[in-house]
């Protein structure tokens, strides 16, 4: 099947399939005479466990691990629920991360009048060192560059 009728059967979009296949998570397709690319229906199954592995917040590398243990079938169960565990750490610490995050949002946005002052308790506590507890990091793991207002200028809106 092409790529389309992949991503189709295994819900994954062609540019995830062609990510996918780039850094080694599938095996090449083949290619047709035109160079369209031809996914068997074990590389789409491959693809659906790459999705359910996604949509439980395992990382790329996790996944690699997973599917090196998903295609050894003399495998321990043991080695797979280890790092299924290790996932369940990292989740339970990134909830725990969340949830400062949502105390101190609600904290700040109860101080705020959310009126036409220029004051703001959101914006003057977003400009200081905030307390949470633990190191921070953004929830898509990037670093974000701090932005200055346009005008310079703390409101609320």
């Amino acid at each position: 099947m092409n790529i389309g009728e992949a991503a189709q059967a295994s819900g994954v979009s062609a540019k995830m399939v062609r990510h996918y296949e780039e850094i080694g998570l599938i095996p090449r397709a083949r290619r047709t005479l035109a160079g369209y690319r031809m996914y068997s229906e074990s590389d789409v199954h491959t693809l659906r466990f790459i999705k359910q592995a996604r949509n439980l917040g395992f990382s790329i590398e996790q996944i690699e691990q997973l599917l090196k243990l998903w295609q050894d079938r003399r495998r321990p169960s043991r080695k797979v629920k280890e790092l299924a565990q290790e996932h369940i750490r990292e989740l339970e610490e990134r909830i725990r991360e969340m949830q400062d995050m949502k105390r101190t949002l609600e904290t700040l946005a109860k101080h705020c009048h959310g009126d036409d002052r220029p004051d703001c308790p959101i914006l003057a506590g977003l400009e200081k060192m905030l307390p949470l507890s633990g190191p921070r990091r953004p929830l898509d793991g990037a670093r974000k560059k701090k932005r200055a207002s346009p005008s310079g200028a703390a409101s609320c809106h």
